[in-house]
């Protein structure tokens, strides 16, 4: 399970909370529901991770101090490394710029022919903040249970899904809707497997309560609003997220898929290579403040 308990415990208590309001949501598809029809062609921004890793960082210069410019040394024992402390002598830094003087109004007008300029260049954007759960089972498809807090209008809208929003997380960072909006996803999310969930407290004697799901159709992915239905433009970047799962899948699937692959690659090496704490030196050095002009501050 990926997600962090906090997460777990947040989303399992509102599938809890939500169950017996199922039977009465609106289906996402349904004309009268939907999102009003933009001509703005939705599509991914960036490139899709797929575990592949980045190309290795140039080497960093090295910071040398001349032994005879340590005027002090401490070390201390830490974790199995030691950390050595080193008073050395000042080093002559570049001055600060100076202030440039620009009065207000010109600075005002400046900021405002810019930022002018760019929302007639971006429509909108804003952070997608999403809370989901993927619940699993080897007899059924994954189920995922959202929680998404629209920026502007405040409170919470939940709904359950068909797209496994696995392939989501971390495949989709930043997306543009259909109404020419982008939007950058911040999602915690995790796994449930029903199937575990059910073996691991039928072992304690308990029983596991699992969440009353909706019936989805076979074919594209599609959700179902969880409560009153939320205002349409509300669910504009929901319905667009869900079309581009549908349009990208196999895309989506196997960046997961190699995302998979290289996070147990990752495990495997780590188990059997565990890092081995670094030895860690600190250089600082001490300057004179000059005195504060008289009256100035202190």
């Amino acid at each position: 399970m990926k997600a962090t308990l906090f997460v777990f415990v947040a989303v399992m208590v509102l599938a809890a909370s939500v169950r017996s309001q199922v039977t009465d949501t609106a289906d996402s598809r349904e004309p009268a529901a939907g999102p009003v029809a933009s001509p703005v062609t939705a599509r991914i921004l960036g490139d899709i991770p797929d575990g592949t890793p980045p190309p290795p960082q140039a080497p960093k210069p090295k910071f040398v101090i001349s032994e005879r410019d340590v005027l002090q040394t401490t070390t201390h024992e830490q974790g199995g490394r030691t950390i050595t402390i080193r008073k050395i002598k000042p080093i002559a830094l570049p001055p600060p710029p100076a202030p440039v003087e620009q009065s207000i109004a010109e600075a005002d007008g400046a900021f405002s022919a810019r930022l002018a300029e760019y929302r007639a260049a971006h429509p909108k954007s804003g952070l997608l903040f999403l809370g989901a759960t993927v619940f699993r089972s080897k007899d059924s498809p994954p189920r995922t249970l959202v929680r998404f807090w629209p920026e502007i209008r405040g409170g919470s809208i939940s709904f359950w899904s068909s797209a496994d929003f696995a392939l989501i997380a971390g495949g989709i960072n930043t997306f543009v809707d259909t109404a020419g909006d982008t939007h950058s996803i911040f999602m915690g999310w995790g796994n449930v497997d029903i199937d575990r969930m059910t073996e691991l407290l039928a072992s304690k004697g308990r029983e596991y309560d699992a969440p009353d799901m909706p019936d989805f159709p076979d074919g594209m992915a599609t959700f179902k609003i969880i409560g009153d239905q939320p205002a349409a433009e509300d669910l504009v970047p929901i319905q667009t997220l869900h079309d581009l799962y549908n349009s990208e899948f196999q895309r989506l699937k196997t960046a997961y898929e190699g995302r998979e692959r290289a996070r147990t690659e990752r495990e495997a090496y780590l188990k059997a290579n565990p890092p081995q704490p670094k030895d860690i030196t600190l250089n600082f050095w001490r300057i004179e403040r000059p005195a504060p002009a008289k009256g100035g501050a202190k």
